[in-house]
């Protein structure tokens, strides 16, 4: 098991919508044997470009435990999500 974080940028919307797409990738983690350390929820910032039409998105970054297989399988669902504008997943050397 190794240490990484991942940070994503999601698209302006209702409150709820955005909570259920953190929640989304949250559950995921855990669903496939990761543990969740900390999540930062940085709220609405403002982009230094527009991506895909948008000039704002609110930003999360999910510090988590997990296998090195489940760092595909996260990236695989963030790159079909559409809520989703960017993300990057790094590991933490120990």
């Amino acid at each position: 098991m190794n240490k990484y974080e991942v940070m994503f940028i999601v698209k302006p919307a209702e409150e709820e919508a955005i909570e259920a797409v953190a929640t989304k990738f949250e559950n995921l983690i855990k669903n496939n044997g990761g543990t969740i350390d900390k999540v930062d929820r940085w709220g609405k910032k403002r982009l230094a470009y527009e991506l895909k039409d948008f000039a704002e998105g609110f930003y999360y970054v999910v510090y988590f435990t997990a296998d090195p297989k489940m760092i595909l399988e996260l990236e695989r669902v963030m790159k079909i999500t559409d809520e989703i504008l960017r993300h990057m997943v790094i590991k933490h050397e120990e």
